[in-house]
């Protein structure tokens, strides 16, 4: 694992088409040094590569990191500070932070066997993104959380007090959607 940009976020914006209407207020909510992972797979590439731009040069204000979920090459030149997405190799992602979305043994492993640097596993709670995954309990959890090689951020259905109460499994930090939209 290569050195992480320090420190990282421990709350996360994650962005799709449902608060992409509100997202600028969003980012300038979000507490300074945070974290943007930027999806939004439902616009073509232009009007994607646009948008990034737009919401970077807010996140670079605001002191915030920001990560394309894309192919590593592309967060590269975009300027992003870090790409999003288990599949990517150390190879590929060297000089950008690399973040896993992780939901069980096999994809942790892989996200290890790759070198992510940050875990996003999920879902902590039931969540509107997936309404038909049943969440982790908290022995799954933990158990989870032990087999990451780094730094674990939960998703799924999280706020702030979610956050609180699940202090307890020794996680760095949480994302949401639409509880920071």
């Amino acid at each position: 694992m290569h050195q992480p940009v320090k420190p990282l976020p421990k709350i996360w914006l994650m962005t799709d088409e449902r608060n992409d209407a509100v997202l600028e207020r969003a980012v300038r909510k979000l507490p300074r040094g945070s974290g943007i992972i930027f999806r939004h797979y439902h616009l073509n590439e232009a009007a994607r590569a646009e948008r990034f731009a737009t919401l970077k040069r807010l996140a670079r204000k605001r002191g915030q990191l920001i990560l394309l979920a894309g192919h590593p090459s592309l967060a590269q030149n975009w300027c992003a500070d870090g790409v999003h997405g288990r599949e990517w190799t150390r190879r590929v992602t060297a000089g950008l932070l690399h973040s896993a979305p992780v939901h069980n043994v096999h994809e942790i492993r892989r996200a290890n066997f790759n070198g992510a640097d940050l875990f996003f596993l999920s879902p902590a709670f039931f969540t509107r993104s997936h309404p038909e995954a049943k969440p982790l309990n908290s022995v799954q959890l933990r158990r989870l959380v032990k087999l990451c090689d780094g730094p674990v951020i939960l998703l799924g259905g999280m706020k702030r007090t979610r956050f609180i109460a699940k202090n307890h499994l020794n996680v760095h930090g949480w994302a949401a959607i639409g509880a920071l939209s």
